[in-house]
């Protein structure tokens, strides 16, 4: 980043001041870029936080995902490559990330139903839809459908979350779970299942039919869209215990 003149924050008219404009009309009427520019607060010399904000928004281009989402994508050695842009505002950054995380799935939360793949896939997609590997995540629920806990069972490639079935069900057994919903990613962004996801499905499917560990649902999370195996006629569903 050459250092240029550019017009200092203070210099700017107050109805275009970010800070200003927030308290005065709501940050709802803020950009993209203003926003990022009051949570970076103060720019460096020869550049104003909208300055950095705006090399923030061409860094995330670099992503699969360019504009805010990209941002998430950001490591924090990521961020620091823009001048000006330090340890503490790179880890303010991504931690404003995980807030936007955490409270889409809490709103998630109160519409979760066990038996709706729209609401597991709702519930999910913020967490997932940004990982760029497969993650494996298994619900384990008791004989009236209540969620005893959720574990990531499997993190692997682009494409790929490498488990078995058995260690599934080992640890669906410690944990006394009468029903199975599965749940994972793809980096893709789109939720079709390969051929694999549906050869592991049935595969999973039958042993638990064996132990008589129910596999109630697998749902794919993509981009903003989510497969359901039972939705889409996969296998059908079974009765509670």
């Amino acid at each position: 980043m050459k250092e240029k003149k550019d017009i200092r924050m203070k210099d700017l008219p107050e109805s275009d001041r970010p800070y200003e404009k927030a308290l005065r009309q709501g940050v709802q009427i803020l950009s993209d870029q203003e926003l990022l520019a009051v949570i970076l607060r103060s720019g460096m010399p020869g550049f104003s936080s909208l300055d950095l904000a705006a090399a923030l928004m061409r860094l995330s281009k670099s992503t699969s995902y360019p504009g805010l989402t990209g941002i998430l994508h950001l490591s924090v050695t990521d961020l620091m490559e823009i001048p000006g842009i330090g340890k503490v505002k790179a880890l303010q950054i991504k931690c404003i990330g995980e807030l936007s995380k955490r409270i889409s799935q809490s709103a998630a939360r109160r519409q979760l139903s066990f038996t709706d793949a729209a609401s597991i896939g709702a519930f999910y997609m913020e967490q997932l839809r940004h990982e760029e590997q497969e993650h494996l995540i298994a619900m384990m629920l008791d004989c009236k459908n209540n969620l005893i806990t959720d574990i990531a069972l499997a993190k692997g490639t682009a494409n790929t979350a490498f488990i078995t079935p058995r260690e599934i069900f080992v640890e669906a057994l410690r944990q006394h779970a009468a029903h199975l919903i599965l749940v994972h990613n793809h980096p893709s962004g789109d939720p079709t299942p390969s051929r694999a996801d549906i050869q592991f499905t049935q595969q999973v499917a039958r042993t638990g039919e064996l132990v008589g560990i129910h596999l109630l649902d697998h749902v794919i999370i993509g981009d903003q869209r989510y497969y359901s195996f039972v939705e889409e006629g996969t296998f059908g569903k079974w009765e509670p215990c």
